[in-house]
C-alpha cells in the first residue's frame, strides 16, 4: 500500500492590487482575506515591475512608523529616503534596507531625482516585520546593504541561485541582524532543489516572476502573484521549475521570495503605520504623533508637489 504523502503546502493565496503611498500600485498577498497575519510577518507587498516615463516615477512622501521594521528590496530602480532623525540614501538595484522604526520615525520613500527625471524601470518589495514587545520601543534603527554584501547561495548543479537577505542556507548566513529568528531568501532555479527550513518557523513562498514553479511533497504549482503557505515541520522544503509551457528546451528560471520566521506569539494591536500590543498603546502613538514627538523632515511639501506632479503627468498619459 503507497504511503500517504502529507502536504506541505497548506494555503495558497493569490495577491490583491492595492494603490499605496503616492499613488503607486502594488500587489499584496499578504495581509489578504485568508492570511491576515503570519507571524511575525505583517505585510507583503509587490511593487512593479513598472516602466516609468521622464517625471512620472511616484513613491511614499512623508508617514510615521512605530512599533515594527519595515524591509525594503530593490530589484530595478532607485528609491531616496529620509527620516525624522536625520538619516538620509538611495536604494539602487539590488540593495536592501531593514529599517527598525522601534519608537517611532517619520519617513519619506521617494523615486531618487535620477528615477524621476530619466524615468526607467522599477520593481521591488516591501515587508513589514512585528517586533517582540520589548522591542518595540527600541531606537529607530537602519540597515542600508549593498548587493556586493549580501552573499549568495548556488547548488552544486549550478541550477539553484538563493540570494541570502536573511537567515542561512547551508553554508552561507546573511549579514543582516534581525531581532527574532527570521529567514528572507530570493531563489532561482532552471532545476529543483531542496531547502531546509529550521523547525518552529512559520513560512511562506511569493512568487514574483512570469514562471510556474513546484513547491513541496505533493508539488503544488504556484503561479505568478501567488502566496503558498507552508508547515513544513523541520523537513526540507523541494522547489522545482516547472518545464517551459511555450515549448523551449529545458525549464523556465523560476524566482521566488522565502519568508520564515519564529513566531512571536503575542497580541497584535494594529492600526495603519503603528502595530503595538494594545489599543491603549495605539492611541498613545497617535497622540505622540500629533504632538510633533516623532519629529519632521525638511522639505515635506516639495515632496507632495513632486508626487502632485507625477501624478498628474501619468494621468495625462492615461497611465493611471
Amino acid at each position: 500500500m503507497a504511503s500517504k504523502v502529507l502536504k506541505q503546502v497548506t494555503r495558497i493565496v493569490t495577491a490583491q492590487r492595492k494603490r499605496e503611498g503616492g499613488g503607486f500600485m502594488v500587489r499584496r498577498p499578504l495581509p489578504s482575506g485568508s492570511v491576515d497575519y503570519a507571524d511575525p510577518f505583517l505585510m507583503l507587498d509587490h511593487l512593479g515591475p513598472v516602466f516609468y516615463g521622464p517625471g512620472e516615477a511616484v513613491g511614499a512622501p512623508d508617514h510615521p512608523h512605530r512599533g515594527f521594521e519595515t524591509v525594503t528590496y530593490m530589484l530595478e530602480g532607485e528609491f531616496e529616503h529620509h527620516d525624522s532623525h536625520g538619516n538620509h540614501g538611495i536604494l539602487k538595484s539590488g540593495w536592501v534596507q531593514w529599517m527598525t522604526a522601534g519608537s517611532g520615525v517619520i519617513h519619506s520613500e521617494m523615486p531618487s531625482d535620477k528615477q524621476l527625471k530619466e524615468g526607467g524601470n522599477f520593481h521591488g518589495f516591501q515587508i513589514w516585520v512585528n517586533l517582540p514587545a520589548k522591542d518595540k520601543m527600541i531606537r529607530p534603527r537602519y540597515q542600508d546593504v549593498p548587493p556586493e554584501n549580501i552573499p549568495w547561495f548556488e547548488s552544486s548543479d549550478k541550477q539553484t541561485k538563493i540570494k541570502v537577505i536573511a537567515g542561512e542556507v547551508e553554508d552561507i548566513t546573511a549579514n543582516i541582524d534581525t531581532h527574532t529568528p527570521i529567514y528572507f531568501l530570493d531563489l532561482r532555479t532552471t532545476g529543483k532543489y531542496s531547502l531546509r527550513i529550521p523547525e518552529g518557523m512559520d513560512a511562506m513562498v511569493y512568487n514574483y516572476h512570469p514562471a510556474d514553479i513546484f513547491i513541496g511533497k505533493e508539488k503544488a504549482k504556484i503561479s505568478e502573484s501567488q502566496m503558498a503557505v507552508l508547515k513544513h515541520q523541520g523537513e526540507p522544503v523541494s522547489f522545482e521549475a516547472a518545464e517551459d509551457a511555450e515549448g523551449g528546451e529545458g525549464k523556465k528560471e523560476a524566482r521566488v521570495l522565502i519568508l520564515a520566521g519564529t513566531p512571536i506569539k503575542e497580541e497584535v494591536a494594529r492600526y495603519g503605520p503603528f502595530v503595538m500590543n494594545t489599543d491603549e498603546e495605539i492611541n498613545q502613538a497617535l497622540v505622540d504623533m500629533r504632538s510633533g514627538s516623532f519629529g519632521s523632515i525638511p522639505g515635506s511639501s516639495e515632496r507632495m508637489r513632486k508626487t502632485d506632479e507625477a501624478n498628474n503627468k501619468r494621468r495625462q498619459a492615461g497611465k493611471q
